[in-house]
């Protein structure tokens, strides 16, 4: 079975579960096609993520011309099917995200997108997020393209449901996947109870090369790490108001901030004017080793986010039996145990952040050991990437059938 996948910007540092996903369809049997609507504007470090990028096809890649080009070719050719669409475009950009005027363009982009999956022969679009990509991939559909379905991840689409269109998205899809159980249930909230079935739960996944190697060590020394986009999202400004607040009560720590984001500067404005810079460091993006590499030095992995769906980094911790200390937000609660694989706290709170890094960092190594341990063997049941693919597989043999 030939399956498109369509992201809004692909592939990006923090994308790495998308290319596992799509590893384990294709070793199932599937042929994967990869499309992009825009390229992403930093450098890809990992080679992984540079050899995705030669694969995908990139719809803006065409131009302003390209664009109207496709728009008038599809009226001309399809009046029929490109005024049901034009309409669609109308009534999710009425009161929608970014108005009509971007959905005019998400249908010129839908233009174009539509002789690529004839072309390649696509039976099915399975789109990343349920913002402008799945919104193109409506439209699609509309024009009389094959049908689609999303992975809706979470907070962005839960903080807009409505401006979203996330109602219209999901009764057009053939099936929408959320990656936990709380996703599944602010879905709930947005359909009637008729749809509901078509929501299913499919995990972002771990790979081998974090599941089956025997746990390291935890080291003695009293390293800690953060991995993410730098942004107010995920709470690395409160991170490091905490680290000073530990420096100042002479608290030894090592605090590694791995990855970029519009904060960086900001943040070493911070680390530079409080006198962290013996304490903390900001790596920049790195390579998925490097990742691997930062979390086993560390004692474990910290995430103070404020909104999240389900963090694939917290799932690549667990695994590298490495207990996170993190905030019960999202879908969190449901694979992190507190106190039995690392610590939840209160979005927000720097004295609760202040307690469970010490704690982290005064516990000696075999009870860590004990959090890593039970964190590990809840990410090998719940999260092993090509368990999850094969859910997703199902997903698709349910509605065409047997792969072939």
């Amino acid at each position: 079975m030939k399956i498109a996948y369509l992201i809004n910007q692909y592939p990006q540092a923090s994308q790495s579960f998308i290319r596992r996903e799509i590893a384990g369809l294709e070793a199932l049997g599937f042929h994967v096609e990869l499309f992009t609507l825009r390229t992403w504007d930093q450098p890809l470090v990992d080679p992984g993520d540079q050899a995705e990028k030669a694969r995908t096809r990139v719809v803006l890649d065409v131009g302003a011309v390209g664009l109207l080009k496709a728009l008038f070719v599809t009226l001309f050719t399809r009046p029929g099917a490109f005024f049901r669409a034009l309409n669609m475009a109308f009534k999710l950009g009425k009161q929608g995200e970014k108005g009509r005027i971007y959905h005019i363009i998400y249908l010129a982009e839908a233009c174009v997108l539509l002789p690529w999956l004839r072309d390649c022969g696509a039976q099915h679009l399975h789109a990343h997020f349920g913002t402008n990509s799945t919104a193109v991939a409506l439209l699609v559909h509309a024009l009389g393209g094959p049908p689609y379905s999303f992975t809706c991840h979470g907070p962005e689409e839960f903080d807009r449901p409505l401006t979203l269109k996330l109602r219209e998205k999901i009764e057009n899809a053939r099936f929408v996947v959320a990656v936990s159980e709380f996703g599944r249930s602010q879905l709930f909230r947005w359909v009637h109870h008729d749809h509901w079935h078509k929501v299913h739960v499919v995990h972002c996944g771990v790979d081998a090369a974090f599941l089956t190697p025997p746990p390291s060590p935890i080291p003695v020394v009293p390293r800690l790490v953060c991995v993410g986009r730098l942004c107010e999202q995920k709470g690395q400004l409160l991170l490091l108001q905490t680290a000073k607040r530990l420096n100042d009560e002479q608290v030894l720590f090592e605090l590694v901030l791995a990855g970029d984001g519009p904060l960086r500067r900001e943040m070493q404005q911070f680390i530079e004017q409080n006198n962290l810079s013996a304490r903390v460091v900001i790596t920049g993006w790195l390579t998925n080793a490097q990742v691997r590499e930062q979390i086993l030095a560390s004692r474990a992995l910290v995430l103070p986010s404020f909104a999240e769906g389900l963090p694939v980094v917290i799932m690549e911790a667990l695994a590298l039996h490495r207990p996170v200390v993190t905030t019960f937000v999202g879908g969190i609660p449901e694979l992190v145990e507190d106190q039995k694989s690392g610590y939840l706290i209160p979005a927000g709170s720097v004295e609760r952040l202040v307690e469970a890094m010490r704690a982290i960092l005064e516990s000696n190594v075999a009870n860590l050991a004990a959090m890593g341990a039970h964190g590990a063997a809840a990410v090998a049941q719940r999260h092993d990437a090509v368990q999850e693919a094969m859910k997703l597989a199902k997903l698709f043999e349910s509605t065409y059938g047997p792969v072939r």
